[in-house]
């Protein structure tokens, strides 16, 4: 949500902005918002004279009384009247242009940062960098599916009889496998000097309209029926609204905190042959990296949070690759955003296991998240998130990356200690 301010001062920049992203529709809110915002400071500049002069009005009155003149403070009660009877219609009005400039300021992107590239939509994301060797087996990898079915760890049927399409149940060494990956992306974040948090899974709706677009909502959230209560769709939900109308010492910050969850998602929509299976499910488990910081300290964390990403992938021998993401396919509260995908051999090509983003005051703003400076008044504080990772996903890069041509799944040395200290799986006999 942008600083009114910015649409006092200037307006131009604002539908710049959103030219770049390619929302021409929401043009007109600007206009809109600047003349509500001049009416709503006229109506708050009117009730403050009003408020004034009626003081000083019923001061009169006692003494109109005092000195007899009943008809001087008859009128003057008239007066007093009058005025209330405005200040209470301007202040009915001031509340609904206040409720309207909000509704508007909601929907209207942030400010991009200059960096990032124009395009219309993922098509045009830019390549930054490849990080290890994409290697293509002289063998056929199967799909990911087949590969967990033939250690018999992964059970679709009884999942649609229970929960219906877009759930599983995953069993064996390929369960133990997705939670060792995810106890490891624990401790290697704790390793990184990160507060290990495992925050609610359900939170309250203006928590919600404070961490994303009403879009992205409405496409991602699992509402509870009867209740102020949604399903999260990632920890950085509830990490993030941990924080809602505090004021944070500027000693205390960064907090640099990782989370662990299961993650709900309605997943609206189509989608392709290489996204059924576990690529695109109604629920997962993920680590999220969460940054509160100063703002001048934000475009630091951001490159060190998608790189401890890349990291991490690299420890279990998966090849990865980042990519910008151009103003187009940026969501409306982010600044900047980051994508690595990890490779994969059967497709001969990188998919998304992870996303980085900057949003700079845009949550801080919504949710009343300030830090408190002495001399200068306090200041919004800005807010930035990353995927660890992500299985099921992250665990089909690593299946077929680590696969070898006997069926067996090699382990990465990192992860041993957390499978027993076994170095393979072994497909089942069936």
């Amino acid at each position: 949500m942008l600083d009114i301010n910015l649409f006092r001062t200037n307006p131009d920049l604002i539908k710049e902005n959103i030219r770049k992203k390619f929302q021409d529709e929401k043009l007109v809110m600007v206009d809109e918002v600047v003349e509500m915002d001049k009416e709503f400071r006229a109506a708050k500049s009117r009730c403050d004279e009003l408020r004034g002069q009626r003081k000083s009005i019923s001061k009169q009155i006692g003494a109109f009384m005092a000195q007899g003149k009943k008809e001087e403070a008859e009128a003057a009660k008239k007066q007093v009247t009058d005025m209330a009877d405005e200040l209470e219609k301007l202040d009915a009005r001031a509340e609904e242009l206040t409720q309207e400039i909000r509704k508007r300021q909601l929907v209207i992107p942030n400010i991009i940062d200059e960096s990032v590239p124009i395009g219309k939509d993922d098509s045009e994301n830019v390549e930054i960098e490849k990080i290890g060797e994409p290697v293509v087996p002289d063998f056929e990898i199967p799909y990911h599916v087949e590969i967990m079915e033939s250690f018999n760890g992964v059970d679709f049927d009884s999942a649609r009889k229970t929960s219906g399409s877009g759930f599983y149940y995953l069993c064996g060494d390929i369960a133990r496998l997705q939670s060792a990956i995810l106890s490891y992306a624990r401790d290697f974040m704790i390793n990184k000097g990160f507060n290990y948090y495992i925050p609610p899974f359900m939170i309250r709706g203006n928590v919600v309209s404070g961490v994303m677009s009403f879009k992205e909502m409405e496409e991602m959230m699992y509402k509870i029926e009867g209740e102020d209560l949604y399903l999260i769709g990632t920890s950085e939900h509830s990490m993030i609204g941990k924080f809602i109308d505090t004021i944070l010492d500027e000693d205390e910050l960064p907090k640099a905190l990782t989370s662990y969850s299961p993650c709900f998602r309605k997943e609206v929509g189509a989608h392709g042959i290489e996204e059924r299976g576990v690529y695109r499910i109604h629920q997962f488990e993920k680590q999220e990296m969460v940054v509160v910081c100063k703002p001048e300290d934000s475009k630091d964390w951001f490159t060190k949070l998608y790189n401890n990403t890349v990291e991490f992938f690299r420890t279990l021998d998966i090849p990865v690759r980042t990519l910008e993401c151009c103003s187009g396919d940026l969501a409306d509260l982010k600044v900047k955003s980051i994508d690595v995908e990890a490779w994969s051999p059967r497709q001969k090509k990188y998919f998304e296991v992870g996303s980085c983003s900057n949003l700079g005051d845009a949550q801080a703003r919504r949710l009343g998240i300030r830090i408190r400076n002495k001399e200068k008044g306090n200041y919004f504080a800005h807010t930035l998130n990353n995927t660890v990772v992500a299985p099921p996903r992250m665990l089909i890069a690593f299946l077929e990356n680590n696969l070898q041509a006997d069926g067996s799944i090699v382990i990465p040395e990192a992860l041993r200690p957390y499978m027993g200290g076994n170095t393979k799986l072994k497909k089942c006999n069936k």
